[in-house]
C-alpha cells in the first residue's frame, strides 16, 4: 500500500480525501507503449518520418500497372526491415523502461512523521 503525507493543518481531511482520489496508483510510469497500443502507435509514429512517408508513397505507387517499376515486393522491402527495425529497437527501449520504473516503484521508502 501507498502512503500520502500531508502536513498537518486544519484542512487535514479535506487534502487527503482529494489526494486519495486524485493519487490512487502513485507509481512511476515512463513506458510509451501498451500491449494493445505498441502497434498502432508505433506505426503512427514511424510515419511522422519523411523518409517513411517517401517508401510508402513508393510502394503505394508501384502497386499501378501503369507506374510500376519494379516489381511490388522489391518495393516493399525496405520499407519492412526499416520499420521492423525501429519496432524492435522501440519495443526493447519500452522494455528496458518498464523494468526500471517496476524496480524504482518496489524500492522502500523512509516516511518521516512527527
Amino acid at each position: 500500500k501507498w502512503r500520502i503525507v500531508l502536513p498537518d493543518s486544519g484542512r487535514q481531511w479535506k487534502d487527503w480525501k482529494q489526494a486519495s482520489a486524485f493519487y490512487s496508483g502513485n507509481k512511476i510510469q515512463t513506458t510509451k507503449y501498451t500491449w494493445f497500443t505498441f502497434l498502432p502507435q508505433n506505426l503512427f509514429e514511424q510515419f511522422h518520418r519523411l523518409g517513411n512517408l517517401y517508401f510508402f508513397f513508393l510502394v503505394v505507387l508501384n502497386w499501378f500497372p501503369q507506374v510500376e517499376v519494379f516489381h511490388r515486393e522489391i518495393t516493399l522491402l525496405p520499407l519492412l526491415v526499416v520499420l521492423l527495425a525501429s519496432m524492435i529497437k522501440d519495443a526493447i527501449e519500452d522494455y528496458r523502461k518498464y523494468q526500471y520504473d517496476k524496480t524504482i516503484n518496489f524500492t522502500k521508502t523512509r516516511v518521516y512523521d512527527k
